[in-house]
């Protein structure tokens, strides 16, 4: 409401200094200003330039003074202007609805009194979606309520923490609270209490107790060095303002070359080269140390002197501050060693948000090496996925819902990265959650979020589609039709799972997992000199893989045994691994990319912009594989692997980095084990969560056509897994079963959730993400020239293979055909999981249409022939092709035009050449090349 204000009076000053503590005047005001009038009048935006947040500010009015009178409480501005007539140009609020009469009546009212306003209250803009107050009446619909953090330590006089609470509905609906809790403390003589900030007043340790409409949660409160002061940090204080403000990053500072003749490093992976650019490398420029209001760096950022970047931050803000205060304190460098961070975490972890336009603010907490911690959401960046259903305000943290949907709102501190979810629903919902049984543990947390998200799931599929799936999936075939009348026959209601124990069992499963494997580890030929890899090496390499494998040996043990392999690539086949791939760096890539599905590429030249990783993390890791040598063996074909010396250089230090886990401390010392014994001995360590988690995703994926956290090997904090709860299940499951494949894939297959329709309803058609239904994926380019063959009955033949061998089972990647390059089948060259390419294209369809594929095998086969031979009428025929391509009875309506057609031949030859066309449309239809 920006006024045509009168010059505030001694009366109202007056008035102010003797406000009543908790004047019910006051808070129905309060109502009314908080939800028409302080989004226009807060600091971040203040027209007419009134302030109406905080007793002070409402003192020093606006352009011209106060906004009320309180000696003619009628001709006070704030209540001539909102009375007003609706289509007067001066009437407040501008927009929306003009106040109500009990809304004028309720700041009439706090007027008349004198305006009474409790100490310590701080308004800010409420939203009109917030829910009542406090003492409101108890709403059974609220379940309960939540705070964030659960536990609140204050260490120096300068630390503070804002406390956030939520409602949590019945029906897993949160809304935000943290405005209209009444909040106390147990001792308030050891913190100070605005709102729900707190900051320390004395040592000592307390509890604050969150109360809402009959709802009570508490957080307990340490404090601790309450009277020491805490001194400004260029790297934990300066370096996350320039951060959050987007100052080092590639669009501005931080790029290659910097930006006005002012260079940073990107994302501020070299702390003490940018304190020397801004403090010296131009002297007296950037800092004026005489002045430290009038440093470039305070004024450009404000907005008073012209900057390419525009404002960043207000006059008097936290950053600003910050900024200021450094600078006022000498703008040092930090002295000596100082505490890091570890970590951050954003809170509420999860919010389910009813409607458009609730409001939710994020919190951020960054974790120290000295055991300490600190609220940073003022120091923090925030981005959302999804700003077309949850928009978030990048500085402050404060987010919006909007549209259906679904969005990970990430907050960033200096190097570290967190996301928070948030889901959006209609308000007005018409939805009954669905009571659906669970197969297994895997069903509960799909049914969970599908529950959040307002998703009806599919029903379940019949045992006709199920037997066709499964076996696609499971053993990279079809069906046989005399398999498929026996299950379909059987009565038992647990045929599903006895199918999956016998398919799994099968040397057909483990060779579809030798394959996939193969594609990761690159088993592949190529001679390039000294790096050559000669199909003996080729095939030593996927023959141990296969029998490992079909062996069922822990998958944990197989890697290890890969990634501390040394030896002969005849002698020793996994030291392949380390012939296939000779540089350092990008052989650290591959393990980290394959093995833990993250890529740390971008750590090579900067700390990744989007995930945890740091240039440290990079080069740290490296290190474990500098001392991986090769030398000839006797026969010229062959390598040896082996450990030597080696260290690999920072990029900016140039020193050698001591070896480092990623994610997690490194000891000392790794005792008598080799860097890579040890690498390799934590990599698989059953406290390590990347290793089963990138597994499990991996073996999900290929059983639903999308990972949950996908693509597969872009594990990172910006791209987190749709179902986190899901990846936990399956990864602690992974791990209780040893590392068993086999155990996995029957959870998953069994599940309710892989045995879906593929069928949509209007909640979940959309839905691609949340495994509502079943996807109809296109079956992939070695299985799909199996089935081809098989339903065919014709052989295949591939080099160093006997006839009659299935494209699953090649193993070297060089080895291929037209058909299988055409269908995307992985090169091998790379370890990215795109490779494999299951995109339809026109390419394919007109090597169906028109190639050996599906017409000369018809012929070869004599499929046809031989059933006409046998005096099997047409009928039989059609039914019998259907089976052994589909897996499906043709339906009464397809059987008849069939017939009709093969009745129109002149001749016997001519009927089977029809014949032969039904056979040929069935190879080249949508049911057969895609599993669904």
């Amino acid at each position: 409401m920006p006024f045509a204000s009168l010059k505030h009076s001694a009366v109202f000053s007056l008035a102010f200094t003797a406000a009543a503590a908790g004047s019910e005047s006051f808070e129905r005001a309060r109502l009314v200003l908080e939800t028409k009038c302080l989004s226009c009048h807060c600091p971040e935006k203040t027209k007419g330039d009134l302030l109406m947040t905080t007793r002070e500010e409402f003192l020093k009015g606006g352009e011209s003074g106060a906004s009320i009178d309180l000696t003619h409480h009628d001709k006070s501005p704030l209540l001539v202007r909102v009375k007003l007539d609706e289509d007067d140009d001066e009437i407040m609020p501008p927009k929306g609805k003009p106040l109500d009469p009990d809304q004028i009546a309720a700041l009439e009212t706090w007027i008349k009194e004198g305006a009474p306003w409790p100490e310590g209250i701080v308004m800010a803009p409420r939203p009109k979606t917030a829910l009542p107050d406090w003492n409101a009446p108890a709403d059974p619909a609220i379940g309960a309520i939540e705070a964030f953090p659960k536990a609140v330590t204050l260490e120096t006089a300068a630390d503070f923490h804002k406390v956030l609470v939520v409602a949590r509905f019945n029906d897993a609906a949160t809304q935000d609270i943290s405005r209209q809790v009444k909040a106390t403390l147990a001792d308030p003589t050891l913190a100070k209490l605005e709102g729900t900030l707190l900051k320390p007043l004395k040592d000592g340790a307390t509890t604050l107790t969150l109360e809402y409409r009959g709802l009570k949660t508490e957080v307990a409160v340490v404090v601790r060095d309450a009277a020491k002061p805490r001194p400004i940090s260029f790297q934990l204080d300066v370096m996350p303002v320039l951060t959050s403000a987007g100052c080092n990053t590639g669009s501005c500072h931080g790029s290659a070359r910097g930006k006005d003749g002012f260079h940073l490093t990107l994302f501020g992976f070299d702390p003490q080269g940018d304190h020397f650019r801004l403090t010296r490398e131009n002297p007296g420029r950037r800092i004026n140390l005489a002045l430290p209001e009038e440093s470039l760096l305070v004024t450009k950022a404000i907005g008073t002197v012209p900057h390419t970047g525009g404002t960043l931050f207000k006059k008097g803000s936290a950053p600003y501050q910050t900024l200021v205060d450094w600078i006022k304190a000498g703008a040092e460098y930090d002295p000596g060693p100082i505490a890091q961070p570890t970590g951050i975490t954003i809170e509420p972890a999860q919010v389910v948000l009813k409607g458009e336009d609730l409001e939710t603010p994020f919190t951020v907490r960054a974790t120290y090496s000295d055991g300490t911690d600190r609220d940073v959401t003022t120091l923090s960046s925030f981005s959302t996925s999804n700003d077309n259903s949850v928009a978030i305000d990048e500085r402050s943290g404060l987010s919006k819902s909007k549209n259906r949907g679904e969005a990970f709102l990430l907050g960033r501190f200096m190097t570290f990265t967190e996301v928070a979810q948030a889901i959006v629903i209609p308000k007005n919902l018409d939805y009954t959650r669905p009571e659906l049984p669970e197969f297994n543990y895997i069903d509960k947390h799909v049914h969970e979020k599908l529950h959040k998200l307002r998703i009806i799931p599919a029903p379940l599929c019949d045992d006709e589609t199920f037997i066709r799936r499964v076996f696609i999936d499971v053993v990279g075939k079809l069906p046989e039709p005399a398999e498929r009348e026996k299950f379909l026959a059987d009565p038992n209601p647990k045929k599903r799972e006895a199918l999956v124990d016998e398919l799994i069992a099968r040397k057909e499963f483990s060779e579809m997992w030798v394959m996939k494997w193969a594609e990761l580890l690159q088993i592949r030929t190529f001679n390039n000199g000294p790096q050559q890899v000669s199909y003996k090496a080729a095939l030593g390499y996927y023959n141990w893989l296969r029998d490992r494998i079909a062996g069922n040996v822990p998958f944990n043990q197989i890697v290890r045994e890969l990634l501390a392999s040394e030896g002969g690539t005849f002698s020793s086949p996994p030291t392949n691994f380390f012939q296939i791939e000779q540089d350092v760096l990008k052989l650290t890539e591959n393990v980290a990319q394959v093995f833990m599905g993250t890529r740390i590429q971008c750590a090579q030249c900067h700390n990744h912009p989007f995930d945890r990783w740091t240039m440290d993390d990079y080069y740290g890791f490296a290190s474990f594989f500098a001392q991986v040598k090769r030398k000839p063996a006797e026969d010229p074909r062959e390598r040896v692997v082996f450990d030597g010396g080696g260290e690999v250089p920072h990029l900016v230090t140039k020193q050698p980095v001591k070896p480092r886990f990623l994610g997690t401390a490194t000891p000392d010392t790794f005792g008598n084990k080799s860097r890579r014994e040890a690498m390799a001995d934590w990599l698989t360590s059953t406290d390590n969560p990347w290793f089963p988690r990138n597994v499990s995703n991996i073996m999900w994926s290929h059983f639903f056509g999308v990972g949950i956290t996908d693509p597969v090997d872009d594990v990172r904090i910006s791209n987190p897994p749709a179902n986190p709860e899901l990846l936990d299940a399956l990864s602690a499951k992974f791990v209780e079963y040893n590392y068993d494949m086999r155990k996995l894939v029957r959870d998953i297959c069994t599940s309710r959730t892989y045995q879906l329709s593929s069928a949509t309803n209007p909640t979940n058609e959309t839905d691609t993400r949340n495994f509502s239904r079943a996807m109809v994926r296109r079956v992939r380019a070695e299985v799909l020239l199996d089935c081809i063959s098989q339903a065919t009955a014709t052989p295949n033949k591939f080099k160093g293979l006997p006839l009659g061998s299935r494209a699953v089972q090649i193993a070297d990647g060089n080895t291929t055909n037209y058909f299988l390059t055409t269908f995307g089948r992985a090169t091998r060259a790379t370890v990215c999981s795109c490779e494999v390419k299951m995109e339809p294209n026109l390419s394919q369809a007109l090597h169906l249409l028109n190639g050996d594929a599906t017409h000369n095998r018809i012929q070869q086969g004599k499929l046809v022939p031989t059933m006409w031979e046998q005096k099997k009428t047409p009928e039989e025929i059609i039914r019998h092709l259907y089976l052994r391509t589909v897996n499906r009875e043709p339906v009464p309506d397809e059987m008849t035009k069939l017939l009709a057609a093969v009745a129109e031949g002149k001749d016997d030859n001519q009927k089977q050449q029809i014949l032969n066309d039904v056979f040929w449309a069935l190879l080249n239809s949508k049911e057969f090349m895609f599993n669904h």
